[in-house]
C-alpha cells in the first residue's frame, strides 16, 4: 500500500471520524460506526477509492 492520502486529507478524515463516531455514541445509533471509515483512512493514509481513480493527496 502506497500512502496516497495528504497531511490536510488525513487530519479532515482524523477529525471527521471522530466527529461521526462521537455523534452516533450520543444519540445511540449504530450509525457512528460509519465514522471509522474515514478514521481508519486517515489513520493509515492510504483510501482504496484514490487508488483505483489514481488520486494522490500526499505531496512526498
Amino acid at each position: 500500500m502506497q500512502c496516497n492520502v495528504g497531511k490536510t486529507d488525513r487530519t479532515i478524515r482524523i477529525i471527521a471520524g471522530v466527529v461521526i463516531i462521537a455523534a452516533g455514541l450520543y444519540y445511540q445509533s449504530w450509525w457512528g460506526a460509519i465514522g471509522l471509515v474515514p478514521l481508519l483512512t486517515g489513520a493509515l493514509r492510504w483510501c482504496p477509492p484514490y487508488s483505483l481513480l489514481g488520486i494522490n493527496t500526499d505531496k512526498k
